[in-house]
């Protein structure tokens, strides 16, 4: 299923968020919930938090990885519940690394990129980070950039990220559109003046205080339906 009102044809660059949007956190939410008293509702609220604090590493002027806010905020999370988190694990950025795309990814970056789109990934992991989930998760090969926040050390959905990344690929903002399942990604991308999708990853809602997206659609492969290319 498909939702789009009006969609213009577009052609140009993708800028595709990657955790979520391209890559399925289901089996990362498991072992999280495990490590927190097998409660997967608090699983959830350390993703919620994990969002949160990373906000907070921006406005404070402060930095450290995805993986670490990750891990801070699953000691945060362990505390509030009085949980007592296991020792000798892996830790959850070995679990983030290893993520599996959604099944709709593969063939729907694939058509995207057979209909001569550019695709970009544009990620709140670090470099290093994001390079091993695109191999790993078969992705990697489809991309023409990986783009990380930690070169500019502010988190999505700070407003020096959009602009940057555009310049990073030397393409006017017309020529440019961002992909994410996070309406807060949509949101501060399409302010950043882009053109925007939002994909309707389960759990995931859009932000009704921010402009509306220009293309809603349900997964990757009806965004490549949906979207057309200038001839």
């Amino acid at each position: 299923m498909t939702n789009s009102q009006h969609p213009a044809p577009y052609s140009g660059t993708l800028f595709f968020d990657v955790n979520e949007t391209l890559l399925d956190t289901a089996e990362l939410n498991q072992v999280v919930a495990q490590r927190l008293g097998d409660r997967p509702e608090r699983a959830e609220a350390w993703f919620t938090s994990l969002l949160h604090y990373s906000l907070v590493e921006s406005v404070t002027d402060s930095w450290h990885t995805f993986g670490d806010i990750a891990e801070a905020v699953l000691e945060m999370t362990a505390a509030r519940y009085g949980i007592t988190l296991p020792t000798n694990v892996a830790p959850l950025a070995e679990i983030i690394a290893a993520m599996p795309a959604h099944p709709d990814v593969t063939d729907g970056l694939t058509g995207l990129q057979q209909q001569g789109f550019t695709l970009v990934a544009l990620t709140n992991s670090s470099s290093a980070l994001a390079e091993k989930q695109l191999r790993s998760s078969g992705l990697i090969q489809l991309f023409t950039r990986i783009l990380s926040v930690e070169q500019l050390q502010v988190y999505k959905p700070d407003m020096t990220v959009y602009p940057w990344a555009m310049k990073e690929m030397g393409k006017p903002v017309s020529e440019c559109m961002m992909v994410a399942a996070h309406g807060w990604d949509v949101g501060g991308a399409k302010r950043a003046g882009m053109k925007t999708a939002f994909v309707t990853r389960k759990g995931q809602a859009l932000y009704p205080l921010a402009p509306a997206p220009d293309l809603v659609v349900s997964d990757i492969g009806a965004l490549a339906v949906e979207i057309k290319p200038f001839c």
